[in-house]
């Protein structure tokens, strides 16, 4: 699924990025595989907010999550968290 267009990543909190995964059915270290040169710090990172990633990478975890779930999923968790 693409991720719905209006969710801006840039505009999710730490817990929203913490939930998505956890909803997608991801761990810190599954995403350190699917995603080349990002690595498990970096999501505990973000999703702690002592560290923002690069516009196209928080773009990158965000369409990663978002095919993992269903629009209206990812409207509530970045919107509402």
């Amino acid at each position: 699924m693409a991720a719905p267009s209006s969710v801006d990543a840039a505009d999710i909190s730490p817990l929203g990025w913490r939930l998505l995964r956890v909803a997608a059915g991801y761990e810190q270290r599954t995403v350190e595989r699917e995603v080349d040169d990002i690595l498990q710090a970096h999501v505990s990172m973000l999703e702690s907010g002592t560290r923002a990633l690069s516009r196209s990478r928080r773009q990158e975890l965000f369409e990663l999550y978002a095919a993992e779930l269903t629009a209206e999923q990812v409207e509530a968790l970045a919107t509402h968290f």
